[in-house]
């Protein structure tokens, strides 16, 4: 198990850092950082763009092996540049991981537990009421864009807030500005304002793996070791939960890695609309001003996240399926 772990660790580290590599190419030569100073008014000699773009590291006329050496032995060293208004990287980076870090987890975790367990519910129910109703639940969730159900959970939340005649549901912003109390009173107000966001990636997650789980495990309800199970006197659910559950989990696992990418981009357009500080904001933000340095910033965050639920699907796989583990 450990040599499985290491071997995929060592295969993360090496796609991390060529995913590090094509971003910086990829922004460097798609981002034009020059055109955010010149199209300012009154615009800026020509001398002051390119001393400022020097400063920043984007200097285009410059080779771009070079400029990814310079950065590359900065970010070495824990410098990952500064943005293109001149603050430091690093900095605005932690300030927005841990935002999107937060609405991921619960909203993924959230929607991964609820989509895996109403797919078993709706496979042991094939053909009832229950397993129509969560199937037209799935494909309305899936057919509809991520930023028009974060749009729609918004405009619900707004004509419930006109009909009560009050704030009782928070649609923008992480947290209320100048709140005043304890700990406890700032704990509310940011779960408060958590719900909307996180239930438009919950949703998202419940709708993709509740049809994959209810497909796996309609394979394994008829196989023999199910049906050896209720003749020995076990009754169908008990014998889907004990010893069908697993089997149908393993190919969940696998699906969980390509699966996360998908939640991933639905969360860059969740964050726009409700108005959170988090990475997808600042994504956004960053291309319209050809911000290179955070560009790259943000682009290896995501591929860190997603390399890092490949290396959890790979060990989930190997405690669910034995015949993958290392000898």
């Amino acid at each position: 198990m450990s040599v499985l772990i290491a071997r995929r660790l060592a295969r993360c580290v090496v796609l991390f850092l060529l995913s590090l590599v094509l971003s910086y190419a990829l922004a460097s030569t798609a981002l034009d950082p020059r055109a955010y100073f010149e199209d300012r008014r009154p615009p800026p000699p020509a001398r002051v763009v390119d001393r400022e773009l020097a400063r920043l590291g984007m200097d285009d006329r410059a080779p771009l092996p070079e400029r990814f050496a310079h950065w590359a032995d900065a970010a070495v060293h824990g410098d990952l540049g500064r943005t293109i208004d001149g603050d430091p990287v690093r900095a605005e980076f932690g300030r927005r991981i841990g935002v999107s870090v937060r609405l991921l987890l619960v909203g993924t975790v959230t929607g991964t537990a609820v989509g895996t367990l109403a797919g078993v519910w709706a496979a042991a129910r094939r053909g009832g009421i229950g397993d129509r109703a969560l199937a037209g639940f799935s494909f309305v969730v899936l057919c509809v864009p991520t930023f028009v159900l974060a749009l729609l959970l918004k405009t619900g939340a707004l004509a419930v807030n006109r009909a009560v005649g009050g704030s009782v549901i928070k649609y923008t912003g992480e947290r209320t500005p100048g709140l005043q109390g304890d700990w406890s009173v700032h704990l509310r107000d940011t779960a408060a304002h958590m719900v909307l966001p996180a239930l438009c990636v919950a949703l998202a997650a419940i709708a993709l793996y509740s049809r994959y789980q209810r497909a796996a495990t309609l394979d394994v309800l008829g196989a023999d070791h199910l049906r050896t199970a209720r003749a020995k006197g076990l009754t169908p659910g008990r014998a889907l939960l004990r010893h069908g559950l697993r089997i149908s989990l393993v190919p969940m696992t696998v699906f969980f890695s390509f699966g996360i990418l998908t939640l991933l981009t639905g969360a860059v357009f969740t964050e726009r609309v409700f108005g959170w500080p988090g990475m997808g904001s600042w994504l956004i933000d960053s291309v319209e001003k050809g911000d290179v340095n955070s560009v790259v910033a943000v682009n290896g965050f995501a591929a860190a996240v997603v390399l890092l639920a490949g290396l959890v699907a790979d060990v989930l796989h190997a405690l669910l399926d034995p015949r993958v583990r290392e000898p």
